[in-house]
């Protein structure tokens, strides 16, 4: 029996593909059409607003009342939990209060007080829970700071925001090499099964330290997560950009995505569910590139 495997793209407001005009209509005009609309096309998303600010039950409620029964939603982690810095003002402002007059202008999760790292896990657990309660959250997706290697302390940090998170399906993707060179690969597999993640099937481009290969394989049996950035090495560690999305400015060739379809089907033999994600979300190359994977796996589906 072969899994759901569903496509979508990460994100379905960045800003350059509301400008381009080539994915939503012009009737779309609000946050609830667009969302709307994208939910018409596609059964997945990921949320990656939740990286730069904690979500809000709010926001979780209306997407899960904008979207039909089906969908689904992967939520990625707050920015403070995967080993990234933020500043104050992203936080809620009686946390902010409460760090008190001298806080630094930059954050680490190291630095703060244990019980506002605590009150923070809370807060971005509950604001999770109306898509748990409407069965739309997928995975919650971890992606690690590409400074963080491949040792004891980070191993540490991983198992903690697992914990933290126990009862909801984690997702890892690691952004440095040492997790998966040599002997390492297998091991990091293995510790990843004995704690239940999720492992992350990425695509990218390769030959830089915060780049990782693409290791097709499971290590959850609920579900496989791929996710592609696109393959642009001229703009993957540029500098001064003026948006992440203009990191990922690729537009993926039918060939290229035809050329996975195999390794996609495999995994759909072993996972209950697989997910692909397209993370080139320069204007509509995310949403194309889901469309043409989408047909792909239609025209080939024996």
């Amino acid at each position: 029996m072969t899994s759901d495997i569903l496509v979508g793209s990460a994100s379905w407001t960045d800003k350059t593909l509301i400008a381009c005009g080539r994915f939503y209509p012009p009737t779309c005009k609000t946050a609830d059409e667009r969302l709307r609309f994208y939910a018409r096309q596609f059964p997945l998303v990921e949320v990656d607003s939740s990286y730069y600010g904690m979500p809000t039950p709010r926001n979780a409620q209306l997407w899960a009342e904008r979207t039909p029964r089906d969908f689904v939603f992967n939520v990625k982690a707050f920015r403070l939990f995967t080993g990234h810095q933020a500043q104050p003002a992203v936080l809620h402002r009686d946390i902010q209060q409460a760090l008190g007059p001298d806080v630094p202008r930059t954050l680490h999760y190291a630095d703060l007080p244990r019980e506002i790292r605590d009150e923070l896990w809370r807060r971005f657990r509950e604001a999770l829970a109306p898509l748990r309660a409407a069965g739309k959250l997928g995975a919650v997706h971890f992606q690690f700071a590409p400074w963080m290697l491949r040792n004891r302390a980070s191993m540490a940090h991983v198992e903690h925001c697992v914990e933290q998170m126990q009862g909801h399906l984690v997702a890892a993707e690691f952004r440095h090499g040492t997790w998966f060179f040599g002997e390492h690969l297998e091991q990091t597999l293995d510790w990843e099964r004995s704690l239940g993640l999720v492992h992350t099937v990425v695509d990218s481009p390769q030959g830089f330290a915060n780049c990782v290969p693409c290791v097709w394989d499971l290590t959850n049996p609920k579900l496989a997560i791929v996710r592609l950035h696109g393959r642009n090495k001229e703009t993957w560690n540029r500098k001064g950009l003026a948006a992440s999305s203009a990191r990922f400015d690729y537009r993926y060739s039918a060939d290229e995505l035809a050329a996975m379809l195999p390794e996609i089907r495999h995994l759909s033999t072993l996972a209950d569910h697989v997910h692909v994600i397209f993370n080139t979300n320069h204007e509509d190359q995310g949403q194309a590139g889901a469309r043409t994977m989408r047909e792909l796996l239609r025209v080939n589906a024996g």
